[in-house]
């Protein structure tokens, strides 16, 4: 889904995503639950591999932007700089799931895994919400990398509906608590839709001073793959600018 975004950044950086365990072709953990601290694990261990011996710049969303921070507070060092878009910021511990099911959580049980084509994903997910405002090579790029192709033709998503429902649980990482240790420059974006990440993002980044907010008042919680070209942008400005 960063391939549009990656395709402004790629001008100025190497650009290298990472699936997290349960997610598209990474496999999923056998041992233990998706709690979100197995994600940062999952940042660190791409971090070693591709820049062992320096800090890198890194941008994340939602979840993503919470595993950047969990991650940086788990091995300070491993971040240069980060941009991150309405990571979700919410109370409690590290390995503290959810006490029960949320409602996102329930829809995520209820998604509909496989289609009997690329063409029928597509249509489905373009005229409704929330992904309908994606855009277009966002959604096209979701789709050949979400979904597998089985022997009769029809596509199912790599990510299981129950891990996705999972994932969602462990929603309460403690990067909230966390987020105002990290010391590396640290810009918190968030859309003017409400709702509770961009609220819990806001207060943090009011709460604590080493935090920048920055707020697209014309975009969705999808803000960076919803109007990928004017974010990336700014993505390289910030990064020129925060040293």
């Amino acid at each position: 889904m960063w391939r549009p975004v990656a395709a402004t950044l790629a001008r100025r950086y190497r650009c290298i995503a990472l699936d997290f365990r349960g997610h598209g072709r990474s496999t999923r953990p056998i041992d233990r639950p998706l709690e979100w601290q197995g994600m940062a694990e999952d940042v660190l261990a791409v971090v070693a591999t591709i820049s062992p011996d320096r800090p890198v710049p890194a941008v994340g969303h939602s979840m993503g932007g919470a595993a950047l921070v969990l991650a940086e507070t788990t091995k300070p060092g491993t971040l240069s700089k980060a941009w991150t878009f309405e990571p979700i910021l919410f109370e409690g511990s590290p390995t503290g799931a959810s006490a029960e099911p949320s409602e996102i959580s329930t829809g995520a049980r209820r998604r509909r895994a496989t289609f009997s084509s690329r063409d029928e994903v597509i249509e489905r997910y373009s005229t409704r919400p929330p992904l309908d405002v994606l855009d277009r090579r966002a959604l096209e790029a979701y789709v050949d990398g979400g979904f597998e192709q089985l022997p009769d033709g029809s596509l199912t998503l790599r990510c299981r509906p129950e891990d996705e429902a999972s994932v969602f649980e462990f929603h309460n990482s403690g990067a909230r608590r966390l987020i105002g240790e990290v010391t590396v420059p640290f810009a918190v974006a968030v859309s003017g839709a409400g709702g509770p990440p961009a609220e819990a993002a806001t207060e943090a980044a009011e709460e604590f001073d080493n935090l920048e907010l920055i707020v697209y008042g014309d975009v969705s919680h999808f803000g960076p793959l919803e109007d990928p070209d004017r974010l990336a942008g700014d993505m390289v400005d910030w990064f020129d600018r925060s040293g």
